[in-house]
């Protein structure tokens, strides 16, 4: 049996669901490509009292080791947030399914949920956004291009850092692009949300230049507000007088 399982924000959001398959599993993996622990491994070790194995994307993804691991014994996947946050474990399934792997997922508290907390709705958040690294020869800006869809139908967005990549660097990309293409984005306010769902939680808001003079930790994510409710509009006022 393959376990996917969900390790959610914060080493205690660990369920008991996900504990007991962990007791059953003969190897315990964590794929470290796809998101950013506010912890280390180590940490996470004593509370699940079991030595942890490193996967790395070429493992999960390219590699049958896991899948022939599997259908000898149980085996665990651990996964930052919820498993099914990335697309790669999506077709870890699909995968599962052709090469007739049993597998069990294990949910547990994800980003796209937590964001609720800066009091912005949930069904009004349009497409989702990854802003990637940019390279010397390489600078994807098609983040941009969804935040204007989202902005055209009055729709959140929320905008998901590459590993690697500083919220500061973040609000750099964003500001070069707004320069070239249209100023008025500098004119936005945006929410910058950092350790959610753990006790270092941290929401700030501003406008782009204001937030740039700030230092944020990692992990971390942006969010530009799309068209407020009046409820939204007076959590954002809150959040602005949290900040004074």
């Amino acid at each position: 049996m393959l376990y996917l399982i969900g390790l959610g924000l914060d080493k205690k959001d660990l369920s008991l669901n996900a504990l007991e398959a962990i007791k059953k599993c003969k190897k315990v993996y964590f794929e470290n490509y796809t998101n950013v622990m506010p912890y280390s491994i180590k940490d996470f070790e004593k509370v699940i009292k079991r030595k942890i194995v490193i996967a790395d994307r070429k493992f999960v993804e390219e590699n049958e080791e896991l899948f022939e691991e599997s259908r000898k014994w149980n085996v665990a996947l651990l996964v930052s947030g919820d498993p099914l946050s990335a697309t790669t474990h999506i077709e870890l399934i699909m995968r599962a399914k052709k090469e007739k792997t049993k597998y069990k997922i294990i949910h547990a508290p994800t980003v796209f949920s937590v964001i609720a907390e800066t009091g912005l709705q949930l069904y009004k958040f349009g497409k989702t956004a990854s802003i990637a690294k940019w390279q010397p020869n390489f600078n994807p800006e098609s983040f941009y291009d969804s935040i204007k869809q989202n902005l055209a139908a009055g729709n959140h967005t929320l905008l998901l850092l590459d590993i690697g990549l500083s919220v500061k660097e973040a609000l750099g990309y964003i500001e070069s692009i707004a320069k070239a293409r249209d100023i008025e984005m500098l004119n936005n306010e945006f929410i910058v949300c950092e350790k959610l769902g753990t006790d270092k939680q941290k929401i700030s808001i501003g406008k782009i230049f204001d937030l740039s003079q700030r230092k944020f930790s990692l992990p971390a994510c942006v969010i530009l507000p799309g068209k407020l409710h009046f409820l939204e509009s007076e959590m954002m006022q809150i959040l602005r007088n949290e900040q004074k």
